[in-house]
């Protein structure tokens, strides 16, 4: 769980991309090599000694006004996903399974987009952990079975909340009979573990499929329904807990997707997007390619893709309870590409679109623009090959296995298409002036 992964400047890319999944001690995976690249010590043009502040700006307006349109989707599948988890828990069948199962998968289409809103934006990075941090360890909120594979050393990796009126963790107990939205997010990183996730998405995909138990071999978790069964029939043990924790976490993520959604919304004195229109242009820009970069590079190409590879290991795959992580990574692509071409498709079917980051790059230096474009159409295409492979039955956990050389392939040309892609990011900023691409330590303005 790589909170703000390294991405500032040509000299930090090696850097960066070399320290993508590292993190604690779970597995030989965190110890796994990265992508390297090499990057272009000059831009391809020389950045224009002004840049149209107005102009700016209006890119800076639009990229709020996506934020605010992608988290009101993401807020709104989640209302949908708990219509869906209310319709289980009234009556735990097959079907009504299926059918929250079908609305977390809906749900994470808006979400995933959301991410390249992270870096850059404090509000949304210190926000993110409680949503969809990741690997988690199950064992700390429910019964396992198998060969768990936990973080080494964890105190919480089996302390069952479901099963558990309370939990010892080293000389300190800890009261869990009330299974509350404050108390689940109060055991987040519980004792410094980051394996410690009790919310989020992850949370509750764990919840509706349950432990993947196939490695590399084709297949999800498969959770009886009979674990959400209120009395006689009840298997697992706890069912009235489990789905008392199932309810909670689902509330839980609506209210705080809410609170991000009132973060964008124009004309709120106060809130994050009025701060952020109170900055100069340039600083709003250089947050838009700072979260495009950091993404595509230390964060997805790294952490999510690169470090799952190297070590074949499906303990580090991103939605890996569901076997949905092929759609997380091309949304997070999608997302990334949403920000330059200031578009974006609605779960409405309508499209959103205005000045974008692309006409800016396009005014001064159409090689730098079109040969980003190229890169982001050929990521998608990259992405769009694990899509396709997951839908003809090779998801990704299969494509990481040791011995599938081709499908280790398709995962590091996508790979490769994010590391030549965030260099492009990096020369179309530079096109416009803007060289230090960290946020917090830029001091120049235009």
């Amino acid at each position: 769980m790589l909170r703000t992964p390294l991405w500032a400047t040509a000299s930090l890319l090696a850097a960066a991309i070399s320290l993508a999944g590292c993190g604690e001690d779970k597995a030989p995976a965190e110890q796994a090599a990265a992508p390297q690249t090499t990057t272009q010590s000059e831009p391809a043009a020389s950045a224009p000694d002004t840049l149209n502040s107005e102009a700016a700006q209006a890119v800076v307006k639009h990229y709020a006004d996506m934020a605010h349109a992608i988290f009101s989707d993401a807020h709104g599948t989640a209302l949908k996903l708990q219509e869906a988890i209310d319709a289980l828990l009234a009556e735990p069948t097959d079907a009504t399974l299926q059918a929250a199962k079908e609305a977390w998968l809906a749900a994470r289409v808006p979400y995933m987009q959301t991410e390249v809103f992270r870096f850059g934006n404090p509000v949304v990075d210190d926000w993110e952990g409680q949503l969809n941090a990741w690997p988690l360890d199950e064992g700390l909120i429910d019964y396992v079975e198998g060969d768990y594979q936990h973080a080494l050393g964890n105190p919480g990796a089996t302390a069952n909340i479901i099963a558990n009126q309370e939990v010892q963790i080293g000389e300190d107990k800890i009261d869990v009979s009330q299974i509350t939205g404050e108390l689940l997010a109060s055991l987040n990183e519980l004792a410094g573990s980051e394996a410690n996730v009790a919310t989020g998405y992850h949370a509750i995909e764990f919840l509706l499929w349950g432990q993947d138990l196939n490695g590399t071999n084709p297949g999800a978790g498969q959770r009886p329904v009979s674990d959400f069964i209120d009395g006689e029939g009840c298997t697992g043990g706890n069912c009235d807990r489990r789905r008392t924790y199932l309810k909670v976490a689902t509330d839980l993520l609506v209210s705080d997707l809410e609170e991000m959604v009132g973060q964008w919304e124009a004309g709120v004195a106060g809130n994050y997007r009025a701060s952020l229109e109170a900055e100069s242009a340039e600083n709003g820009l250089r947050k838009m390619f700072f979260g495009m970069g950091s993404l595509s590079l230390g964060e997805l190409a790294g952490e999510r893709m690169k470090v799952a590879l190297e070590a074949n290991s499906t303990e580090d795959e991103h939605d890996c309870f569901s076997d949905n992580t092929h759609n997380s990574h091309f949304f997070n692509a999608k997302g990334i590409r949403n920000i330059y071409l200031g578009e974006y498709l609605r779960t409405d079917g309508s499209t959103l679109t205005g000045p974008s980051l692309a006409s800016l790059v396009e005014g001064v230096s159409p090689e730098i623009d079109s040969d980003l474009k190229t890169n982001l159409e050929t990521t998608e295409a990259k992405m769009q090959v694990l899509v396709a492979s997951a839908n003809d039955g090779e998801a990704f956990d299969q494509l990481i296995a040791p011995d599938n050389n081709e499908g280790q392939e398709k995962v590091r040309a996508a790979i490769a298409a994010l590391v030549a892609q965030t260099a492009s990011i990096e020369q179309a900023a530079a096109a416009l002036g803007i060289k230090d691409l960290n946020p917090d330590t830029a001091d120049h303005e235009f």
